[in-house]
């Protein structure tokens, strides 16, 4: 059975970089000749905006962790995100780093739900000045609570130089990202991109309820 990984794209800023980097991962994924990655179980992989979802901060009355049923929810923009969410096996998160955190966006996201994220794999991309490592180990902290599979390894994916992010990052330019070129940006973080995601093929295959 091929299973389906939610490739969460966590920025909702206008301009934003968020998605051409999401592209890039999944390009990175797609095209690798190792592995889980290249073969045996063919995950698919599903991009999913939020930017396209409309999630009130004030939006449901009851506790997430106390809902079993999707019915039980107020509103039908989180029972649609509760489908969504149940619908995939796994995720990939891709996050920028605002002030040593992730957006508030995403965690309103996620704290939307309970049930529907517990005890699948996740696997942390994040991107910033210096990569995101604040951004990742908060997110995973989270995740970690929410009783999820985060992967041992994150993608932290930093900033050229600050010219460059004046310049690209912060108006929303072309990266240019390449998922085969040898020369391109972040060309050698795409190892990592892969290993990472075998580590969340390999955390899909565990019995369910075991623990990395």
């Amino acid at each position: 059975m091929s299973h389906s990984i939610g490739v969460i794209i966590s920025s909702v800023r206008q301009p934003r970089i968020c998605p051409q980097i999401a592209d890039f991962v999944v390009e990175t994924i797609q095209t690798s000749s190792s592995g889980a990655a290249a073969g045996r179980s063919k995950p698919t992989l599903k991009k999913i905006d939020l930017a396209n979802w409309t999630l009130p901060f004030t939006g449901e009355p009851g506790i997430p962790a106390h809902i079993k049923d999707p019915s039980e929810y107020s509103h039908d923009s989180t029972r649609e995100w509760s489908k969504e969410i149940s619908s995939h096996d796994a995720f990939i998160f891709v996050s920028p780093q605002y002030n040593w955190g992730y957006p508030a966006a995403l965690k309103n996201a996620i704290d939307h739900l309970y049930n529907e994220w517990v005890g699948k794999p996740a696997m942390i991309v994040t991107y910033g000045g210096y990569g995101g490592n604040k951004c990742a180990a908060q997110l995973e902290s989270v995740l970690n609570g929410l009783r999820m599979k985060p992967a041992t390894g994150h993608v932290e994916l930093p900033y050229p130089g600050r010219e460059w992010a004046a310049a690209k990052a912060f108006k929303g330019a072309d990266l240019e990202l390449d998922a085969k070129s040898a020369g391109s940006l972040w060309a050698e973080h795409r190892p990592t991109i892969v290993a990472v995601f075998e580590e969340v093929v390999k955390l899909l295959a565990e019995p369910s309820g075991s623990s990395n």
